[in-house]
């Protein structure tokens, strides 16, 4: 089993998770949703029953005779209109067949009324009658029959506690959305957290192992060219030596902010490289590109960036199984030098463009897969930058692009 098959299973399975939690979440938006708008709709179905009652004891009041019971009678229009009366909530307009308003209730008038006045002032006509087209568009209208030749309408609007809890949904998708993204971040927080501990400590403890045989060779080194050994073979060996102490000291500086230094962009993309273009295949064509334009200063660590530039070019060649051509070039734009690193490799899936990133995901029968993740901490953490796939295709190559704020 490869190496690395363990974590992207732990990947796999937190990916897995993730689904699970946000389709939960949407059961429950949906189920609190539902429920909601029955309220509602249960809310209005009692206010139109209400309104419909009104609208009966009406036309029971237009319709009332003089009878012979007189006791009787006043009794029944007590009743209709303590009913009438009862309505203290729902906005209510009354009007005739040519929309002349015969009574009005409950609505917020721009003027006092004088309720000993039997007429209404200019201005609350005015608003009546908006109201009035305005409900004209709406389902809320109960047509009331006085007698053959006579037909009033009833308009009204749904009341103020009906018309909060309309929007109680949509607080409550809020509030369940805003707790399921504090929720989320929480929990990506602390795996990110977790994340950063594992890093630390193995970048850490991979430095610590590191020293005690770098030390030991350079001794041996030292020893050796004092016996007389090929002084050619001695330096070779003290180059490995000092690759050694270079890769000991890059894994030094993960989890602490590096010290970093204004450097010209072509000066470091070169550099960098320097140690790469020697050990590459030779059926690798290597070109940098590179001009005084884009030669804007930037803040950089130069051990951590070369530690970039090297893993980059190491997986293009891998990628181009050690034959085909690869360019790097340096681009500007208004507020970042653009590095662009392309290869004519296998190519990456669309799909796995942000995967590429995440540790343990590889191609390759051999490697970690950490690589890429360590240079994206690397840019993006230490240097305020971006990394990403700006472009590739499956058997023909892959571009990758590095983003780094100029200093002004």
């Amino acid at each position: 089993m490869h190496p690395m098959a363990n974590l992207r299973n732990i990947y796999d399975s937190r990916r897995v998770w993730k689904v699970v939690f946000l389709a939960i979440s949407l059961v429950l938006v949906a189920l609190f949703l539902y429920i909601s708008n029955n309220l509602v709709k249960d809310l209005a179905q009692q206010e139109r029953e209400r309104m419909e009652i009104w609208a009966n004891a009406t036309q029971e009041l237009a319709t009332m005779g003089s009878g012979n019971d007189a006791e009787s009678s006043m009794t029944d229009v007590d009743f209709l209109l303590s009913i009438i009366e009862a309505n203290h909530n729902i906005p209510v307009l009354l009007v005739d067949e040519q929309d002349n308003i015969l009574l009005h209730r409950n609505f917020q008038l721009p003027e006092p009324e004088d309720s000993l006045a039997f007429e209404i002032s200019p201005t609350n006509l005015e608003y009546l009658n908006k109201k009035l087209r305005h409900l004209k568009n709406s389902e809320n209208k109960i047509d009331i029959n006085i007698d053959e030749h006579t037909t009033q309408h009833l308009y009204y609007e749904d009341s103020t506690l009906l018309r909060r809890l309309s929007y109680f949904p949509y607080i409550q998708l809020a509030v369940l959305i805003l707790f399921f993204a504090i929720a989320y971040f929480a929990l990506m927080s602390i795996k990110r957290a977790e994340q950063n501990k594992v890093w630390v400590g193995l970048s850490k403890e991979t430095a610590h192992q590191l020293g005690t045989p770098i030390s030991s060779l350079m001794a041996w080194t030292q020893l050796l060219e004092s016996m007389g050994v090929d002084k050619s073979i001695v330096t070779d060996m003290d180059k490995d030596v000092k690759r050694l102490s270079t890769i000991a000291d890059r894994f030094s500086k993960i989890g602490s902010m590096p010290d970093k230094e204004l450097m010209p962009i072509n000066e470091a993309v070169t550099t960098s490289l320097e140690y790469m273009r020697a050990r590459i295949p030779k059926r690798v064509s290597l070109h940098i590109h590179t001009n005084d334009q884009t030669n804007n200063g930037v803040l950089l660590s130069q051990t951590l960036f070369a530690w970039v530039m090297e893993n980059l070019t190491k997986n293009a060649v891998d990628a181009m199984d050690g034959e085909g051509r690869l360019d790097i070039t340096v681009e500007d734009s208004p507020n970042n030098v653009v590095i662009l690193v392309k290869d004519t490799g296998k190519g990456i899936a669309r799909k796995n463009f942000k995967n590429v990133f995440n540790p343990g995901f590889t191609t390759k029968k051999r490697g970690w897969g950490l690589g890429l993740t360590l240079v994206k901490r690397i840019i993006e953490e230490y240097h305020n930058g971006q990394i990403y796939i700006k472009e590739s295709e499956l058997g023909k190559g892959t571009t990758f692009g590095i983003e780094l704020p100029k200093v002004k």
